[in-house]
């Protein structure tokens, strides 16, 4: 039994009645708060709206705790207190937490803390705001770790000494982030069978904080105009003239209109454009969607996955939050610029992976492998191990660069490509991957019909027929990226990464406080610049993105950026 892993749970109606039973015990024998009855089980008029967790050990219950939603006419704690004594609105967010309790043996344990984890994540998946509950004097510590606050109120009740306390989720998730290794040893130590997660979703930072200067309802898009959303990498350019004809001329259409189930247009135009067959293609409302379905087909909690340090921080986020994979991490080095040394990849490799990530080039610092040196590298890969290569900027570099024809005549590599950043079509979600048809077949089982809307696929069809446009605006990115790297060298800025792509990653100069401040005082100037400190333990200090954009907008970049960096350097 002492070795046994604690199951946090519903309880059942049989695990209620054991409950009753145990309370009896506690509160009316040990605490004298209630009187002994016969039948020895105590309950109360709440416990029909109530929610019970169970710790049990075994099928032993070895502690519960209860909680009341707002559906209830009244909470246990006005018993002691009345309303206005309690900081907030008694509304469909308040929740009490009730009746915390764990059996004598177990009272040093980190069960109880446990059971309060779990209840405060009950209120909160569960939408609530707002936590009120009476805590024991004498453990008061232990409600202050859990998030608890209390409000020197006090009551006593038999033997015991009871303090109110009050807590909001956000105190709560502001207490788990300070303690996140406690809580993550408990996560370790329980089998969590609750129908919610033990952390709550963690979101990945993505950029586009400029969206909450411009409105997120979207009813003030006329603000756009003020707003220099460089910490996204959309393209500065627009669409092709073609794809903007293709959703103007038939808007009314494209939007009352269900697309083709499966992009069928769109992955011929595709295979015709690129030379491969359909049947090694599989389209995906952006890599995000096509990321967020495919890792977890290919990947477990056991699997052993590779991928480069720093790099876009959302395979980090998906491996390490979600699926919860065995991550390494293949260190680039900011004093070689982020080079990728393949010989010392290969050998990391070789030493047996499920999976390798590869992002080329890379994001954030915008270096590039070329397509011979990834071939040398791949061919010599375990079949064991898949590899998988975003694409997302290759474009910039040349079309002729990607991996797609050689990754569908393997049967370990996969090719994630973009339409969001080199096509200007990051509002419409356009994707797809390539690879070799056993690979498709498995995905095809998970991904939905009507993946893409339809103007998604009409703008996605449009763009690949005008090529010429495009090469265009490649180009001429070069050219812009080039000088915006020389307008902030003049700035002082020395230490800029030689990137091939659509941004630049930079380093602030010594004397600038900090890179949060940097970024905060671009930002009360409308121009928003991205901290990629989420990107990597290797990224190092002071570094920053920016996005390329046409020459005007890099040239009121420059002034801006010139402006803050006097402000917080003079």
């Amino acid at each position: 039994m002492k070795n046994q892993q604690i199951i946090l749970a519903i309880a059942s109606n049989q695990d209620r009645q054991e409950i009753y039973t145990l309370r009896h015990s506690i509160y009316a024998q040990e605490l004298n708060q209630h009187s002994t009855n016969s039948i020895q089980q105590l309950t109360d008029s709440l416990d029909s709206e109530n929610n019970y967790i169970v710790a049990k050990q075994g099928k032993e219950i070895i502690g519960f705790i209860s909680i009341t939603s707002p559906n209830a006419k009244k909470y246990s704690v006005e018993k002691y207190f009345s309303r206005s004594e309690i900081p907030f609105v008694f509304d469909e967010y308040l929740y009490e937490i009730r009746l915390l309790s764990v059996l004598n043996k177990h009272r040093s344990s980190y069960v109880a803390l446990s059971l309060m984890f779990a209840a405060f994540r009950w209120v909160q998946s569960h939408g609530g705001k707002h936590v009120v509950a009476i805590c024991r004097a004498d453990l008061l510590n232990m409600y202050r770790k859990a998030g608890l606050k209390p409000l020197d109120l006090s009551t006593v009740s038999g033997k015991v000494s009871y303090e109110l306390a009050v807590a909001s989720t956000e105190d709560f998730e502001q207490v788990v982030a300070k303690n996140r290794s406690v809580y993550e040893a408990i996560q370790n130590k329980i089998d969590w069978q609750l129908p919610y997660l033990f952390f709550g979703p963690a979101a990945c930072y993505h950029g586009g904080s400029f969206f909450k200067a411009i409105g997120e309802d979207l009813q003030t898009l006329d603000k756009a105009a003020q707003i220099i959303n460089a910490d996204v990498l959309d393209a500065w350019f627009p669409p092709s003239p073609k794809v903007v004809t293709a959703i103007q001329e038939n808007l009314r259409f494209l939007l009352q209109t269900s697309p083709p189930t499966h992009a069928e247009g769109l992955v011929k135009v595709i295979a015709s454009a690129r030379g491969i067959h359909e049947q090694q293609i599989l389209p995906g409302a952006g890599s995000s969607d096509l990321i967020f379905l495919s890792l977890p087909c290919f990947l477990n909690q056991n699997s052993k996955v590779l991928l480069l340090d720093p790099c876009y921080g959302e395979y980090m986020h998906v491996l390490e939050k979600v699926i919860h994979c065995k991550i390494t991490r293949f260190n680039l080095y900011r004093e070689k610029g982020f080079v990728v040394n393949t010989t010392d990849l290969l050998l990391e490799i070789q030493k047996g992976y499920d999976m390798v990530i590869l992002v080329n080039p890379n994001s954030p610092t915008g270096v590039h492998l070329s397509k011979q040196e990834m071939e040398n590298m791949l061919l010599q890969v375990p079949l064991s191990t898949k590899v998988w290569v975003d694409e997302t900027y290759v474009e910039y570099i040349g079309t002729d660069e990607s991996l797609e024809k050689f990754a569908i005549k393997t049967e370990n590599v996969i090719v994630c490509k973009s339409m969001s950043k080199v096509y200007a079509l990051s509002g419409v979600r356009s994707a797809y991957l390539c690879c070799s048809p056993h690979l498709i077949e498995i995905l095809k089982q998970y991904s939905p019909p009507w993946a893409l809307s339809l103007p998604a696929q009409a703008a996605a069809i449009a763009a690949f027929s005008d090529e010429e446009y495009y090469q265009r605006q490649y180009a001429t990115t070069h050219t812009l990226r080039e000088k915006l790297k020389q307008d902030l060298q003049e700035l002082g800025v020395t230490e800029i990464i030689n990137g091939v792509a659509n941004f630049l990653l930079f380093y602030l100069p010594a004397n600038v406080p900090s890179v949060n401040e940097f970024i905060q005082r671009c930002r009360q100037k409308n121009l928003y610049l991205r901290d990629v400190s989420n990107m990597g333990k290797n990224i190092g200090e002071r570094a920053v993105r920016i996005a390329v954009k046409d020459a005007e907008t890099n040239q009121r970049m420059i002034k801006l950026i010139k402006e803050t960096l006097v402000e917080l350097t003079e």
